[in-house]
């Protein structure tokens, strides 16, 4: 479906086509935010006891020092990968762009990866550094010898905090709540060493190509194989100004404070909370551990806030917290909800509660994500919006047929923001975009007449776990590394909480084997919110003719 069958049906403070190439590479966009910002506030972090706000004239700073050090103390080129493994800290925006600006490739490593994950990850990307927290140091010693990885950063939970204070806290962390295990990285370089000796000469910025790759982000694609989606400078400048286009037209550059509890790792925040609200000069509010919601309730009450980017789950749990009902919303201007559907209760209480309505929209990793959005002044609830601008969309059937409007069908997207391809698989990549640019989304949708879009089935078998993708296959493989297991079935139930867990279905190899010994298996393997909640042992599994395991039947088992 062309852009131009929304030409009329935007409102009018959306345009339907603007100039996604304003920019030839995010460090344009982080430099002119540096120049143009200035003093005013970037990134806001707290860490137990202490809390620093980062201008963008530090960000600048900061980020300088870190690139100095790798042009000038290690012989990595532009063009390599640098892993970068920890939750929202100061260190993350410092890192990131310090890295781009050496002209390196960053790798978004989810912190709380299995070792058997982080492996996969480092050794597919061929990432030559990783900066990685204290806290994970003793995976990190388990895989490092197995990987490419020649530079190793450490940083401490409040690296980025003032002295003394930073170093009061790293000692509490490390010895009294015991949140750093023991661990021998002889070799790491701590990330304060490594900023000290990098601030005593100026970084030479690297110059980007529009078509280079500026991250790798992982995701399984259509399969359960993880695979980097390699998003281009282009892609992501693309994605941000699509989304200010959508999103911002209520906003003042310099004077918005955005909430950012998603973790800046994943696509979503990455794209929104780091790169989307820099272009605007917004003050991130970096939140570091949103499960703790009285501490992260206590930290919304410190701001005026006027955004916000959330899940489902995320809502619902603030909802529920009384401390959280009795904040100041008079401020708000967006909430954003992204990674998993909205269910539409929490939707309905949070604009009761807070006179805010819930923007929904759709995305991908491979879409830098963002595909669809409601537009701020037209929010309709239980849909994902209108494509975001210069993105054409359509629907087809099974034997790629484009589908009438009203009708269900996959949905497929053609755009600037649609990804280079999977990194170094292209039969992956083939099978994903066809020769025409289109990318298979593998959700069946529909294309209203009013240009509203409602998701209506998931045609492939991933399982969506609280805004995470988990796919079938990678739990089915490391439960056949059990010795016990003959074969297996991972599918998606609802939950209320999560929008969906994983159910695994087994056939036992092994008659004495237990759900308790499975489940500590899986623990072992698997980041927590892949391992199944529940395990059912049957005598078999349902298959085609052919023998393959028909997972629908098993869904409402």
């Amino acid at each position: 479906m062309s852009a131009e069958f929304w030409k009329d049906k935007y409102p009018a403070s959306v345009p339907y086509q603007i100039d996604t190439a304003a920019y030839h590479s995010v460090l344009e966009v982080f430099h002119e935010a540096c120049h143009r910002f200035g003093d005013a506030p970037a990134f806001t972090n707290s860490v137990a006891f202490a809390s620093r706000t980062m201008s963008y004239n530090d960000l600048d700073r900061l980020s300088n020092a870190f690139a100095s050090y790798i042009q000038n103390h290690t012989d990595l080129k532009p063009g390599d990968r640098i892993a970068v493994q920890m939750p929202n800290l100061l260190q993350y925006p410092v890192v990131v762009f310090g890295a781009m600006r050496a002209g390196l490739v960053v790798v978004n490593t989810n912190p709380l990866y299995t070792a058997r994950e982080m492996l996969h990850q480092f050794n597919d990307s061929g990432a030559k550094a990783l900066v990685a927290l204290a806290n994970f140091g003793d995976l990190v010693q388990e895989v490092l010898p197995q990987t490419g990885i020649k530079y190793l950063f450490l940083t401490e939970l409040a690296d980025m905090m003032p002295t003394p204070k930073r170093q009061v806290i790293n000692a509490l962390v490390k010895h009294v709540k015991k949140m750093v295990p023991a661990f021998s990285l002889p070799t790491a370089i701590p990330f304060i060493q490594a900023m000290k000796l990098g601030k005593r000469r100026p970084c030479v910025d690297h110059t980007a190509l529009a078509t280079d790759i500026a991250v790798l982000q992982y995701t399984g694609g259509t399969t359960g194989v993880s695979k980097g989606a390699m998003l281009t400078q282009a892609n992501l400048v693309a994605n941000l100004l699509q989304m200010r286009a959508v999103l911002t037209s209520s906003f003042n550059p310099g004077k918005e404070i955005m909430i950012a509890p998603l973790p800046l790792y994943h696509i979503f925040a990455f794209t929104v909370c780091c790169l989307g609200m820099m272009e605007l000069g917004g003050h991130s509010i970096l939140i570091t551990n949103p499960r703790d919601v009285p501490a992260f309730v206590k930290e919304l009450a410190r701001w005026p806030f006027t955004a916000m980017a959330g899940l489902n789950t995320l809502f619902v749990a603030l909802l529920n917290n009384p401390e959280f009902r009795q904040l100041d919303f008079s401020s708000l201007k967006m909430t954003v909800a992204g990674g998993m559907a909205m269910q539409m209760k929490p939707a309905e209480e949070w604009e009761a509660l807070t006179g805010c309505r819930i923007c929904e929209g759709f995305g991908m990793t491979e879409t830098s994500p963002v595909v669809t959005m409601n537009p701020l002044d037209a929010i309709r609830l239980g849909t994902i919006g209108m494509p975001v601008p210069n993105t054409e969309l359509k629907t087809i059937t099974d034997d790629g047929e484009t589908t009438p409007i009203g009708d269900a069908g996959e949905l497929c997207v053609r755009g600037p923001q649609v990804m280079k391809g999977y990194w170094q698989r292209p039969e992956a990549t083939a099978e994903t975009i066809d020769a025409d640019g289109w990318l298979k989304t593998g959700d069946v949708a529909v294309i209203q007449p009013d240009g509203y879009l409602r998701i209506v089935d998931r045609k492939k078998d991933m399982i969506l776990v609280s805004g995470f993708n988990v796919y079938p296959n990678e739990i089915e493989d490391v439960a056949a590394m059990h010795e016990g297991v003959l074969e297996s079935a991972a599918v998606g139930v609802p939950d209320e909480k999560s929008g969906e867990v994983v159910k695994l279905f087994v056939v036992k190899k092994d008659p004495a084997l237990t759900s308790e010994a499975l489940m500590t298996h899986l623990r072992a393997n698997l980041t927590g919110y892949k391992v199944p909640r529940t395990i059912v042992f049957r005598a078999d599994l349902p298959k085609t003719n052919v023998g393959k395991i028909l997972r629908r039947e098993l869904r409402g088992a």
